[in-house]
């Protein structure tokens, strides 16, 4: 039987992301190239996608390219840029036939004209689907994220529209790039390390992690499906005692 049968389709997450890691060592245990774990790692994209639309999950946000592996080899990024271009146009219309939102944050204006083209036409193909809306972090990293959304506030409050006493966790949360999104209840990182490496640091605040020895390539439908009853397991307290919830 399928973990899905297991679910509580009542209690969802509204917003979970996913650091997809392991390509490479996936790859390199297998005697291949690194590319050929990122390819494989399109496949599990595909199925987990296919996963959350079919449980119902609102939000589904994936750690594509961190503004760290801008530092990667020339010859990897280049590989990862092409591959993100023939993805996007492979799967577009898998995404309009399961009503799949495509949208992206992060510093895009670095990305190369064809990959920045492509993102631009599917995110314009999609934006009327109603379904998951699945979120491209690329070229994307926390501490750029809060420092672009504190220029943005030094820069209101420099033209007089904004006093530093208004200065609130709304105001800070509607200058990031998630403005839209609710916050996050579920990160999940695969491959084996433990630590959320400059991901969605604020709105990963009450999220709860699941970390997993998977690679991202073994990463399918099954696999998401567990770490969902992993956070159904969890009891969310927000700071409240276990018997505050009770009453």
């Amino acid at each position: 039987m399928s973990l899905f049968d297991q679910i509580d389709k009542d209690r969802l997450p509204q917003h979970v992301a996913i650091i997809m890691d392991g390509n490479g060592r996936w790859a390199k245990a297998r005697g291949k190239e690194r590319s050929y774990g990122h390819q494989e790692g399109v496949v599990s994209l595909r199925k987990v996608v296919s996963a959350a639309r079919k449980l119902g999950l609102k939000f589904l946000t994936l750690y594509a390219f961190s503004t760290e592996n801008w530092n990667r080899p020339v010859e990897e990024v280049n590989a990862l840029m092409s591959l993100m271009v023939l993805a996007i146009h492979r799967e577009t219309p898998l995404l309009m036939e399961n009503n799949v939102r495509l949208s992206a944050i992060g510093d895009l204006s670095r990305l190369p004209e064809d990959a920045y083209s492509a993102l631009k036409e599917c995110m314009a193909l999609t934006a009327g689907n109603t379904g998951t809306r699945m979120t491209l972090a690329i070229s994307y990293s926390s501490r750029w994220e809060l420092t672009e959304a504190v220029r943005h506030l030094a820069q209101e409050a420099i033209e007089g529209h904004l006093k530093p006493e208004e200065i609130t966790e709304t105001t800070i949360s509607d200058a990031l790039t998630t403005r839209d999104m609710p916050d996050l209840d579920l990160m999940i990182r695969t491959g084996g390390e433990k630590r959320i490496s400059n991901f969605l640091l604020w709105q990963a605040s009450y999220a709860e992690l699941y970390f997993t020895d998977i690679y991202w390539p073994d990463f399918r439908e099954e696999e998401l499906y567990g770490a969902i009853l992993y956070y159904q397991r969890r009891e969310r307290r927000f700071g409240k005692t276990s018997e505050q919830l009770i009453l």
